[in-house]
Protein backbone atom coordinates (compact mmCIF):
# COMPACT_ATOMS: atom_id res chain seq x y z
CA UNK A 1 0.00 0.00 0.00
CA UNK A 2 1.34 3.46 -0.94
CA UNK A 3 -0.51 5.59 1.46
CA UNK A 4 0.01 6.16 4.78
CA UNK A 5 2.03 2.53 6.61
CA UNK A 6 2.76 3.81 10.52
CA UNK A 7 0.37 0.74 12.14
CA UNK A 8 -1.96 1.09 15.49
CA UNK A 9 -1.33 1.57 18.35
CA UNK A 10 -2.20 0.88 22.30
CA UNK A 11 -3.15 -3.06 22.39
CA UNK A 12 -4.56 -3.68 19.20
CA UNK A 13 -2.40 -4.13 15.67
CA UNK A 14 -3.42 -3.68 12.00
CA UNK A 15 -3.16 -7.32 12.02
CA UNK A 16 -5.41 -7.95 14.86
CA UNK A 17 -8.20 -5.65 13.06
CA UNK A 18 -7.94 -7.27 9.54
CA UNK A 19 -7.81 -10.47 11.23
CA UNK A 20 -11.17 -9.60 12.55
CA UNK A 21 -12.68 -8.99 8.92
CA UNK A 22 -11.65 -12.80 7.69
CA UNK A 23 -14.76 -14.32 8.98
CA UNK A 24 -17.38 -15.25 6.86
CA UNK A 25 -15.51 -14.14 3.49
CA UNK A 26 -15.95 -16.39 0.63
CA UNK A 27 -12.22 -16.50 -0.30
CA UNK A 28 -13.51 -17.02 -4.57
CA UNK A 29 -15.01 -13.79 -4.22
CA UNK A 30 -13.23 -10.49 -5.76
CA UNK A 31 -14.13 -7.40 -6.06
CA UNK A 32 -13.74 -4.27 -8.79
CA UNK A 33 -11.77 -1.24 -7.31
CA UNK A 34 -14.19 1.64 -8.51
CA UNK A 35 -11.27 4.02 -8.76
CA UNK A 36 -8.41 2.03 -11.09
CA UNK A 37 -10.45 -0.74 -12.06
CA UNK A 38 -8.21 -3.69 -10.83
CA UNK A 39 -9.84 -6.96 -9.54
CA UNK A 40 -9.05 -7.52 -6.27
CA UNK A 41 -9.37 -10.63 -4.16
CA UNK A 42 -11.96 -9.83 -1.39
CA UNK A 43 -10.29 -11.40 1.81
CA UNK A 44 -6.90 -9.63 1.01
CA UNK A 45 -9.10 -6.10 0.55
CA UNK A 46 -10.49 -6.99 3.64
CA UNK A 47 -7.09 -7.39 5.69
CA UNK A 48 -5.86 -4.66 3.83
CA UNK A 49 -8.68 -2.68 5.49
CA UNK A 50 -10.92 -1.73 2.68
CA UNK A 51 -8.05 0.01 1.35
CA UNK A 52 -7.22 -0.84 -2.87
CA UNK A 53 -3.35 -1.72 -2.40
CA UNK A 54 -2.67 -0.57 -6.14
CA UNK A 55 -4.35 3.09 -6.25
CA UNK A 56 -5.22 3.66 -2.25
CA UNK A 57 -8.74 4.03 -3.09
CA UNK A 58 -10.64 3.88 0.57
CA UNK A 59 -13.91 1.91 -0.06
CA UNK A 60 -16.95 2.53 2.05
CA UNK A 61 -17.07 0.62 5.51
CA UNK A 62 -20.42 -0.25 7.36
CA UNK A 63 -20.61 1.37 10.91
CA UNK A 64 -19.88 -1.98 12.46
CA UNK A 65 -16.49 -2.51 10.69
CA UNK A 66 -15.80 1.15 11.53
CA UNK A 67 -15.98 0.56 15.38
CA UNK A 68 -14.38 -2.80 14.95
CA UNK A 69 -11.16 -0.99 13.75
CA UNK A 70 -11.71 2.23 15.90
CA UNK A 71 -12.73 1.07 19.19
CA UNK A 72 -10.64 -1.59 21.57
CA UNK A 73 -12.42 -4.78 20.99
CA UNK A 74 -14.99 -5.58 23.12
CA UNK A 75 -15.03 -2.07 24.55
CA UNK A 76 -17.86 -0.55 22.80
CA UNK A 77 -21.58 -0.53 24.42
CA UNK A 78 -24.53 0.58 22.26
CA UNK A 79 -26.73 3.60 23.66
CA UNK A 80 -29.95 4.82 22.41
CA UNK A 81 -30.50 1.52 20.34
CA UNK A 82 -34.48 1.12 20.94
CA UNK A 83 -35.44 4.68 19.82
CA UNK A 84 -38.62 4.23 18.02
CA UNK A 85 -39.51 4.38 14.46
CA UNK A 86 -40.33 7.89 13.00
CA UNK A 87 -42.48 8.65 10.34
CA UNK A 88 -43.64 12.10 11.23
CA UNK A 89 -45.03 12.97 7.64
CA UNK A 90 -46.73 9.73 7.11
CA UNK A 91 -44.74 10.03 4.10
CA UNK A 92 -46.16 7.60 1.02
CA UNK A 93 -44.14 3.95 2.03
CA UNK A 94 -42.08 5.84 4.24
CA UNK A 95 -42.31 3.18 6.43
CA UNK A 96 -41.51 -0.17 4.55
CA UNK A 97 -38.63 1.45 3.27
CA UNK A 98 -37.56 2.06 6.73
CA UNK A 99 -38.84 -1.51 7.53
CA UNK A 100 -36.46 -2.91 5.00
CA UNK A 101 -33.27 -0.77 5.54
CA UNK A 102 -33.23 -2.33 9.04
CA UNK A 103 -33.50 -5.42 7.92
CA UNK A 104 -30.75 -5.23 5.15
CA UNK A 105 -28.52 -3.52 8.26
CA UNK A 106 -29.57 -4.83 11.20
CA UNK A 107 -29.50 -1.28 12.08
CA UNK A 108 -32.00 1.20 14.05
CA UNK A 109 -31.31 3.55 11.77
CA UNK A 110 -28.62 4.94 9.99
CA UNK A 111 -26.23 5.58 13.28
CA UNK A 112 -24.96 3.88 16.13
CA UNK A 113 -23.93 5.55 19.32
CA UNK A 114 -22.24 4.56 22.54
CA UNK A 115 -19.27 4.21 24.36
CA UNK A 116 -16.23 2.45 23.82
CA UNK A 117 -12.36 2.40 24.88
CA UNK A 118 -9.50 3.74 22.41
CA UNK A 119 -5.93 2.52 23.98
CA UNK A 120 -7.66 1.91 27.00
CA UNK A 121 -9.25 6.14 27.04
CA UNK A 122 -13.00 6.31 27.41
CA UNK A 123 -14.61 8.36 24.48
CA UNK A 124 -18.15 8.79 23.44
CA UNK A 125 -18.61 7.62 19.62
CA UNK A 126 -20.80 7.71 16.93
CA UNK A 127 -20.80 6.16 13.93
CA UNK A 128 -22.75 6.83 10.66
CA UNK A 129 -23.82 3.77 8.14
CA UNK A 130 -24.32 5.14 4.67
CA UNK A 131 -25.95 1.93 3.68
CA UNK A 132 -29.63 2.80 5.63
CA UNK A 133 -31.27 5.04 3.14
CA UNK A 134 -27.81 6.80 2.15
CA UNK A 135 -26.84 7.68 5.64
CA UNK A 136 -29.54 10.74 5.31
CA UNK A 137 -30.22 12.20 8.63
CA UNK A 138 -34.08 12.45 9.97
CA UNK A 139 -35.41 12.57 13.59
CA UNK A 140 -33.12 9.44 14.79
CA UNK A 141 -30.40 10.04 13.77
CA UNK A 142 -30.58 13.22 14.82
CA UNK A 143 -31.88 12.31 18.56
CA UNK A 144 -28.79 9.97 18.73
CA UNK A 145 -26.30 12.13 18.01
CA UNK A 146 -27.66 14.98 20.36
CA UNK A 147 -28.14 12.25 23.26
CA UNK A 148 -24.86 11.43 22.26
CA UNK A 149 -23.24 14.74 22.86
CA UNK A 150 -25.47 15.85 25.61
CA UNK A 151 -24.34 12.71 27.75
CA UNK A 152 -20.67 12.45 26.93
CA UNK A 153 -20.34 16.48 28.29
CA UNK A 154 -22.96 14.83 31.20
CA UNK A 155 -19.87 12.12 31.91
CA UNK A 156 -16.80 14.06 30.91
CA UNK A 157 -16.04 12.03 27.80
CA UNK A 158 -13.85 12.84 24.74
CA UNK A 159 -16.22 12.72 21.45
CA UNK A 160 -15.75 11.35 18.33
CA UNK A 161 -18.28 10.93 15.46
CA UNK A 162 -17.39 9.40 11.59
CA UNK A 163 -19.90 10.43 9.12
CA UNK A 164 -20.92 8.86 5.56
CA UNK A 165 -24.30 10.67 4.64
CA UNK A 166 -26.26 12.02 1.89
CA UNK A 167 -27.65 14.73 3.96
CA UNK A 168 -31.37 15.57 5.64
CA UNK A 169 -34.00 12.62 4.92
CA UNK A 170 -36.72 13.87 2.40
CA UNK A 171 -39.38 11.76 3.74
CA UNK A 172 -39.43 13.77 7.19
CA UNK A 173 -39.10 16.95 5.96
CA UNK A 174 -38.86 19.97 8.02
CA UNK A 175 -38.50 17.55 11.26
CA UNK A 176 -35.20 16.44 9.72
CA UNK A 177 -34.15 20.30 8.68
CA UNK A 178 -34.47 20.60 12.25
CA UNK A 179 -32.19 18.10 13.43
CA UNK A 180 -29.40 20.18 12.13
CA UNK A 181 -30.04 22.64 14.66
CA UNK A 182 -30.78 20.61 17.39
CA UNK A 183 -27.12 18.65 16.89
CA UNK A 184 -25.32 21.60 16.74
CA UNK A 185 -27.20 22.89 19.91
CA UNK A 186 -25.45 19.84 21.31
CA UNK A 187 -21.97 20.30 20.12
CA UNK A 188 -22.34 23.39 22.28
CA UNK A 189 -23.37 21.97 25.09
CA UNK A 190 -20.13 19.71 24.78
CA UNK A 191 -17.68 22.94 24.09
CA UNK A 192 -19.76 24.46 27.36
CA UNK A 193 -18.18 21.35 29.12
CA UNK A 194 -14.51 22.06 27.80
CA UNK A 195 -14.39 18.41 26.66
CA UNK A 196 -13.42 18.07 22.69
CA UNK A 197 -15.07 16.47 19.72
CA UNK A 198 -13.17 15.12 16.71
CA UNK A 199 -15.46 15.32 13.61
CA UNK A 200 -14.26 12.07 11.11
CA UNK A 201 -15.76 12.61 7.36
CA UNK A 202 -15.68 9.59 4.90
CA UNK A 203 -16.96 8.99 1.58
CA UNK A 204 -19.53 10.51 1.27
CA UNK A 205 -20.66 13.43 3.72
CA UNK A 206 -22.97 15.74 1.97
CA UNK A 207 -25.37 18.51 3.11
CA UNK A 208 -27.69 18.42 6.46
CA UNK A 209 -24.66 16.31 8.06
CA UNK A 210 -22.05 18.48 6.56
CA UNK A 211 -23.42 21.83 7.69
CA UNK A 212 -24.18 20.94 11.02
CA UNK A 213 -22.40 18.35 13.89
CA UNK A 214 -19.89 17.23 10.87
CA UNK A 215 -18.60 20.66 10.59
CA UNK A 216 -18.63 21.46 14.24
CA UNK A 217 -15.64 19.45 15.27
CA UNK A 218 -12.38 20.72 17.12
CA UNK A 219 -10.63 18.99 14.72
CA UNK A 220 -11.88 17.84 11.51
CA UNK A 221 -10.25 14.61 10.05
CA UNK A 222 -11.17 12.98 6.16
CA UNK A 223 -10.55 9.81 4.59
CA UNK A 224 -8.35 10.16 1.33
CA UNK A 225 -10.74 10.70 -1.63
CA UNK A 226 -13.69 11.37 0.48
CA UNK A 227 -16.65 12.90 -1.56
CA UNK A 228 -18.25 15.73 0.57
CA UNK A 229 -19.50 19.38 -0.16
CA UNK A 230 -23.25 21.20 0.86
CA UNK A 231 -24.99 20.04 -1.99
CA UNK A 232 -24.87 16.35 -2.93
CA UNK A 233 -25.02 14.95 -6.30
CA UNK A 234 -28.91 14.83 -7.32
CA UNK A 235 -29.46 18.42 -5.54
CA UNK A 236 -26.80 19.52 -8.34
CA UNK A 237 -28.27 17.80 -11.28
CA UNK A 238 -31.65 18.93 -10.33
CA UNK A 239 -30.00 22.61 -10.51
CA UNK A 240 -28.40 22.19 -13.32
CA UNK A 241 -25.63 24.46 -12.33
CA UNK A 242 -22.19 23.62 -13.00
CA UNK A 243 -19.55 22.43 -10.42
CA UNK A 244 -15.83 21.87 -10.92
CA UNK A 245 -15.36 17.61 -10.80
CA UNK A 246 -12.98 17.91 -7.95
CA UNK A 247 -14.70 20.57 -6.03
CA UNK A 248 -16.44 18.27 -3.70
CA UNK A 249 -13.95 16.11 -2.35
CA UNK A 250 -11.55 15.73 0.73
CA UNK A 251 -8.76 17.43 -0.93
CA UNK A 252 -10.29 20.53 -2.15
CA UNK A 253 -11.68 21.13 0.91
CA UNK A 254 -8.59 20.85 2.72
CA UNK A 255 -7.02 23.47 0.26
CA UNK A 256 -9.75 26.00 1.10
CA UNK A 257 -8.67 25.79 5.01
CA UNK A 258 -11.88 23.02 5.88
CA UNK A 259 -9.90 20.25 6.82
CA UNK A 260 -7.25 19.98 10.13
CA UNK A 261 -5.89 16.67 8.18
CA UNK A 262 -6.50 13.87 5.61
CA UNK A 263 -5.39 10.50 6.64
CA UNK A 264 -5.04 7.42 5.20
CA UNK A 265 -7.13 4.65 7.02
CA UNK A 266 -4.21 2.29 8.15
CA UNK A 267 -3.34 5.56 10.21
CA UNK A 268 -6.52 7.18 11.51
CA UNK A 269 -6.89 5.24 15.16
CA UNK A 270 -2.89 5.96 16.23
CA UNK A 271 -3.79 9.92 15.09
CA UNK A 272 -7.20 9.53 17.44
CA UNK A 273 -4.97 8.23 20.07
CA UNK A 274 -2.81 11.10 20.13
CA UNK A 275 -5.53 13.44 19.78
CA UNK A 276 -7.37 12.13 22.50
CA UNK A 277 -4.52 11.27 24.67
CA UNK A 278 -3.52 15.10 24.30
CA UNK A 279 -6.87 16.66 25.05
CA UNK A 280 -7.13 14.56 28.47
CA UNK A 281 -3.59 16.14 28.84
CA UNK A 282 -1.91 12.71 29.22
CA UNK A 283 2.05 13.93 30.27
CA UNK A 284 4.55 11.99 27.74
CA UNK A 285 8.16 10.97 29.82
CA UNK A 286 9.96 14.40 30.31
CA UNK A 287 13.41 14.74 29.26
CA UNK A 288 16.15 14.16 31.97
CA UNK A 289 17.74 17.19 31.64
CA UNK A 290 14.89 19.26 31.59
CA UNK A 291 15.06 21.19 34.73
CA UNK A 292 18.78 21.79 33.82
CA UNK A 293 17.82 25.92 32.91
CA UNK A 294 19.85 28.13 34.81
CA UNK A 295 22.36 28.85 31.73
CA UNK A 296 19.19 29.01 29.27
CA UNK A 297 17.34 32.16 30.58
CA UNK A 298 18.78 35.21 30.96
CA UNK A 299 16.43 38.00 32.50
CA UNK A 300 18.81 40.89 33.36
CA UNK A 301 19.98 43.01 30.85
CA UNK A 302 22.95 43.23 29.99
CA UNK A 303 24.58 46.96 30.79
CA UNK A 304 25.94 48.49 27.87
CA UNK A 305 28.58 51.67 28.24
CA UNK A 306 28.21 54.65 26.37
CA UNK A 307 30.97 54.46 24.20
CA UNK A 308 30.73 50.68 23.41
CA UNK A 309 29.45 50.53 19.28
CA UNK A 310 25.90 49.33 19.17
CA UNK A 311 24.86 45.31 17.95
CA UNK A 312 21.91 46.44 16.82
CA UNK A 313 22.46 45.59 13.15
CA UNK A 314 24.59 42.56 13.69
CA UNK A 315 21.61 41.42 15.71
CA UNK A 316 19.14 41.60 12.46
CA UNK A 317 21.75 40.01 10.27
CA UNK A 318 21.96 37.35 12.38
CA UNK A 319 18.02 36.66 12.96
CA UNK A 320 17.85 36.68 9.27
CA UNK A 321 20.65 34.25 8.55
CA UNK A 322 19.65 31.56 6.19
CA UNK A 323 20.87 28.92 8.22
CA UNK A 324 18.86 29.73 11.12
CA UNK A 325 16.70 27.36 12.76
CA UNK A 326 13.14 27.77 11.73
CA UNK A 327 9.62 27.08 13.78
CA UNK A 328 9.72 23.74 12.37
CA UNK A 329 13.56 23.05 13.09
CA UNK A 330 12.78 23.61 16.86
CA UNK A 331 9.45 21.68 17.14
CA UNK A 332 11.19 18.99 15.37
CA UNK A 333 13.36 18.46 18.02
CA UNK A 334 11.70 19.45 21.46
CA UNK A 335 8.52 18.90 20.69
CA UNK A 336 7.32 15.15 20.60
CA UNK A 337 4.08 13.08 18.98
CA UNK A 338 3.79 16.62 17.56
CA UNK A 339 -0.03 16.85 14.80
CA UNK A 340 -0.10 19.90 12.51
CA UNK A 341 -3.72 21.04 12.11
CA UNK A 342 -4.82 23.36 9.39
CA UNK A 343 -6.68 25.69 7.83
CA UNK A 344 -9.17 28.54 9.63
CA UNK A 345 -12.47 27.28 8.48
CA UNK A 346 -13.39 29.74 6.47
CA UNK A 347 -10.94 30.64 3.29
CA UNK A 348 -7.59 28.64 3.21
CA UNK A 349 -4.54 27.02 5.11
CA UNK A 350 -1.82 29.72 5.51
CA UNK A 351 1.76 28.16 5.33
CA UNK A 352 3.15 30.71 6.81
CA UNK A 353 1.82 29.98 10.08
CA UNK A 354 2.12 26.47 11.55
CA UNK A 355 0.02 25.25 14.27
CA UNK A 356 -0.38 22.25 16.02
CA UNK A 357 -0.50 19.60 19.10
CA UNK A 358 2.74 17.53 20.82
CA UNK A 359 4.62 17.34 24.42
CA UNK A 360 6.73 19.84 25.32
CA UNK A 361 9.09 17.57 28.56
CA UNK A 362 5.92 15.43 29.12
CA UNK A 363 4.05 18.29 28.93
CA UNK A 364 1.07 18.76 26.37
CA UNK A 365 1.18 21.98 24.70
CA UNK A 366 0.29 23.27 21.61
CA UNK A 367 2.37 25.00 19.56
CA UNK A 368 2.13 28.19 16.87
CA UNK A 369 4.81 29.60 14.88
CA UNK A 370 5.64 31.48 11.99
CA UNK A 371 7.74 29.71 9.33
CA UNK A 372 10.20 30.24 6.53
CA UNK A 373 11.11 28.56 3.70
CA UNK A 374 14.48 26.83 2.57
CA UNK A 375 14.11 26.43 -1.16
CA UNK A 376 12.09 29.01 -3.49
CA UNK A 377 9.46 27.13 -3.95
CA UNK A 378 8.67 26.56 -0.20
CA UNK A 379 9.73 30.51 0.44
CA UNK A 380 6.86 31.62 -2.12
CA UNK A 381 4.48 28.84 -0.29
CA UNK A 382 4.88 30.40 3.12
CA UNK A 383 5.04 33.99 1.85
CA UNK A 384 8.53 34.24 3.04
CA UNK A 385 6.44 34.01 6.96
CA UNK A 386 4.62 36.89 5.85
CA UNK A 387 1.04 35.26 7.16
CA UNK A 388 -2.10 36.66 5.87
CA UNK A 389 -5.15 36.94 7.82
CA UNK A 390 -6.09 32.80 7.24
CA UNK A 391 -3.36 32.51 9.40
CA UNK A 392 -3.66 34.60 12.25
CA UNK A 393 -7.49 32.68 12.32
CA UNK A 394 -6.18 29.66 12.22
CA UNK A 395 -3.22 30.59 14.69
CA UNK A 396 -6.27 31.46 17.23
CA UNK A 397 -8.56 28.13 16.34
CA UNK A 398 -5.78 26.11 17.48
CA UNK A 399 -4.96 28.55 21.07
CA UNK A 400 -9.43 28.15 21.09
CA UNK A 401 -8.61 24.71 21.17
CA UNK A 402 -6.34 24.34 23.54
CA UNK A 403 -7.90 27.39 26.30
CA UNK A 404 -10.80 24.94 26.31
CA UNK A 405 -9.13 21.16 27.23
CA UNK A 406 -6.56 23.78 29.49
CA UNK A 407 -3.30 23.36 27.42
CA UNK A 408 -0.68 25.63 27.75
CA UNK A 409 0.64 27.42 24.35
CA UNK A 410 4.06 28.43 23.20
CA UNK A 411 4.25 31.01 20.18
CA UNK A 412 7.42 30.85 18.03
CA UNK A 413 7.86 34.66 16.27
CA UNK A 414 10.04 34.78 13.19
CA UNK A 415 8.40 37.19 10.44
CA UNK A 416 9.78 40.51 8.66
CA UNK A 417 5.94 41.20 9.06
CA UNK A 418 2.38 40.47 8.19
CA UNK A 419 1.23 40.45 4.70
CA UNK A 420 -0.19 43.63 3.62
CA UNK A 421 -0.96 43.96 -0.20
CA UNK A 422 -4.66 43.25 -2.09
CA UNK A 423 -5.38 39.75 -0.74
CA UNK A 424 -4.91 40.54 2.66
CA UNK A 425 -6.51 43.62 2.69
CA UNK A 426 -9.59 42.16 1.13
CA UNK A 427 -9.93 39.27 3.31
CA UNK A 428 -8.89 41.30 6.55
CA UNK A 429 -5.60 41.24 7.82
CA UNK A 430 -6.13 44.31 10.48
CA UNK A 431 -9.26 42.33 12.08
CA UNK A 432 -7.22 39.23 12.14
CA UNK A 433 -4.34 40.81 13.77
CA UNK A 434 -7.07 42.80 16.04
CA UNK A 435 -8.68 40.00 16.72
CA UNK A 436 -6.04 37.89 17.82
CA UNK A 437 -4.48 40.57 20.37
CA UNK A 438 -7.81 41.10 22.05
CA UNK A 439 -8.66 37.48 22.62
CA UNK A 440 -5.35 36.54 23.64
CA UNK A 441 -5.79 38.31 26.78
CA UNK A 442 -8.85 35.95 27.29
CA UNK A 443 -6.96 32.75 27.22
CA UNK A 444 -7.59 31.08 30.94
CA UNK A 445 -4.01 28.73 29.75
CA UNK A 446 -0.19 29.86 30.05
CA UNK A 447 1.01 31.17 27.10
CA UNK A 448 4.75 31.87 26.04
CA UNK A 449 5.62 33.91 23.06
CA UNK A 450 9.27 33.56 21.95
CA UNK A 451 10.81 35.37 19.72
CA UNK A 452 13.17 33.16 17.71
CA UNK A 453 14.23 35.58 14.96
CA UNK A 454 12.47 38.31 13.16
CA UNK A 455 10.17 40.31 15.36
CA UNK A 456 8.20 42.39 12.54
CA UNK A 457 5.43 44.75 13.94
CA UNK A 458 1.73 43.56 13.42
CA UNK A 459 2.92 40.33 12.03
CA UNK A 460 4.56 39.28 15.22
CA UNK A 461 2.24 40.96 17.86
CA UNK A 462 -0.45 38.69 16.11
CA UNK A 463 0.78 36.16 18.18
CA UNK A 464 2.70 37.55 20.60
CA UNK A 465 0.48 38.65 23.47
CA UNK A 466 1.35 36.59 26.52
CA UNK A 467 2.24 35.77 30.07
CA UNK A 468 5.87 35.49 29.68
CA UNK A 469 7.62 36.95 26.42
CA UNK A 470 10.87 35.97 25.79
CA UNK A 471 13.52 36.29 23.03
CA UNK A 472 16.21 34.35 21.51
CA UNK A 473 19.23 36.34 22.10
CA UNK A 474 20.23 36.95 18.30
CA UNK A 475 16.67 37.72 17.48
CA UNK A 476 15.27 41.28 17.30
CA UNK A 477 11.71 43.09 18.07
CA UNK A 478 10.74 45.89 16.30
CA UNK A 479 8.11 48.17 15.26
CA UNK A 480 9.02 48.03 11.55
CA UNK A 481 11.84 46.72 9.97
CA UNK A 482 15.09 48.62 10.41
CA UNK A 483 14.65 49.21 6.03
CA UNK A 484 11.30 50.29 6.09
CA UNK A 485 11.96 52.80 9.18
CA UNK A 486 14.83 54.93 7.59
CA UNK A 487 13.24 54.76 3.72
CA UNK A 488 9.93 56.28 5.86
CA UNK A 489 11.58 58.59 8.13
CA UNK A 490 14.99 59.63 6.39
CA UNK A 491 13.87 58.69 3.05
CA UNK A 492 17.21 56.38 2.82
CA UNK A 493 17.08 52.71 3.23
CA UNK A 494 20.79 52.71 3.05
CA UNK A 495 20.82 54.25 6.37
CA UNK A 496 19.38 50.95 8.19
CA UNK A 497 22.01 50.35 10.47
CA UNK A 498 21.68 53.90 12.39
CA UNK A 499 17.67 52.89 11.71
CA UNK A 500 18.32 49.43 13.82
CA UNK A 501 20.23 51.74 16.47
CA UNK A 502 17.76 54.26 17.19
CA UNK A 503 14.66 51.54 17.13
CA UNK A 504 16.28 50.02 20.32
CA UNK A 505 15.74 46.32 18.20
CA UNK A 506 17.71 44.10 20.54
CA UNK A 507 17.07 41.43 23.32
CA UNK A 508 18.51 43.62 25.91
CA UNK A 509 16.76 46.58 24.56
CA UNK A 510 14.00 44.88 24.21
CA UNK A 511 14.67 43.52 28.46
CA UNK A 512 15.28 47.06 29.58
CA UNK A 513 12.35 48.28 28.24
CA UNK A 514 10.42 46.12 29.85
CA UNK A 515 8.73 44.33 27.00
CA UNK A 516 10.05 40.60 27.10
CA UNK A 517 10.80 38.88 30.61
CA UNK A 518 13.90 36.92 29.57
CA UNK A 519 16.71 36.32 26.92
CA UNK A 520 17.14 32.45 25.64
CA UNK A 521 20.62 31.99 25.07
CA UNK A 522 22.28 30.51 21.90
CA UNK A 523 25.11 28.53 20.74
CA UNK A 524 28.09 30.57 21.12
CA UNK A 525 28.62 31.22 16.79
CA UNK A 526 24.62 31.55 17.22
CA UNK A 527 21.68 29.13 16.61
CA UNK A 528 22.63 28.99 13.15
CA UNK A 529 25.98 26.85 14.00
CA UNK A 530 24.47 24.63 16.83
CA UNK A 531 20.86 24.40 15.46
CA UNK A 532 20.67 21.29 18.04
CA UNK A 533 21.93 23.07 20.63
CA UNK A 534 20.14 25.76 20.44
CA UNK A 535 16.70 23.96 20.58
CA UNK A 536 17.43 22.23 23.89
CA UNK A 537 18.46 25.75 25.13
CA UNK A 538 15.07 26.95 23.75
CA UNK A 539 13.47 23.39 25.06
CA UNK A 540 15.03 24.33 28.60
CA UNK A 541 13.81 27.77 29.28
CA UNK A 542 10.48 27.58 27.69
CA UNK A 543 9.80 24.68 30.09
CA UNK A 544 11.33 26.44 32.96
CA UNK A 545 9.02 29.35 32.53
CA UNK A 546 5.89 26.76 31.81
CA UNK A 547 6.46 25.18 34.98
CA UNK A 548 6.35 28.65 36.58
CA UNK A 549 3.06 29.50 35.04
CA UNK A 550 1.59 26.48 36.37
CA UNK A 551 1.98 27.27 40.21
CA UNK A 552 -0.54 30.51 39.11
CA UNK A 553 -4.78 29.66 39.17
CA UNK A 554 -5.55 30.13 35.63
CA UNK A 555 -8.62 32.00 36.89
CA UNK A 556 -5.91 34.49 37.31
CA UNK A 557 -4.28 34.76 34.15
CA UNK A 558 -6.21 36.81 31.73
CA UNK A 559 -6.25 39.91 34.41
CA UNK A 560 -2.33 39.30 35.36
CA UNK A 561 -1.64 39.36 31.21
CA UNK A 562 -3.92 42.44 31.41
CA UNK A 563 -1.56 43.93 34.14
CA UNK A 564 1.68 42.65 32.44
CA UNK A 565 1.01 44.65 29.45
CA UNK A 566 -1.28 47.87 30.73
CA UNK A 567 2.08 48.95 32.90
CA UNK A 568 4.81 47.43 30.48
CA UNK A 569 6.38 50.86 30.08
CA UNK A 570 5.47 53.89 31.73
CA UNK A 571 7.27 57.35 31.99
CA UNK A 572 8.56 58.04 35.15
CA UNK A 573 6.39 60.93 36.03
CA UNK A 574 2.85 60.34 34.98
CA UNK A 575 0.38 63.36 35.15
Amino acid sequence: MTRGGAGLTAGISSGDIRNRFDDDIPEDMWEACPQCRQLLYTKELAQNLWVCPKCGHHFRLSARQRLEITVDPGSFEEWDAELPLCDPLGFPKYRKKLEEAQEKTGLQDAVVTGRGQIASMEIAIGVMEAGFRGGSMGWVVGERVTRLLERAAAEGLPVIIVSASGGARMEESLVSLMQMAKTAGATAKLAEAKLPYISVLTDPTYGGVMASYAFLGDVIIAEPGAAMGFAGPRVIDVTGMPIGDDVQTAEYQYEHGMLDMIVPRSDLRETLVTLIAWCRGERRTADESAEESDDALRTEAQEQTADEPSQAWHKVELARHADRPYSLDYIQEIVSGFVELHGDRRFGDDGAIVAGLGWLDGRPVAVIGHQKGRQARERSRRNFAMARPEGYRKAMRIMRLADKVGRPIVTLIDTPGAHCLDEAEARGISEAIASNQRDMFALRVPVVPVVIGEGGSGGAIGIGVGDRVLMLENSYYSVIAPESCAAILWRDRSLKEEAADALRLTADDALRLGVIDGIVAEPPEGAHADKKGAAQLLRRAVSRVLSELEQIDRAELPALRYGKFREMWQPEVVV
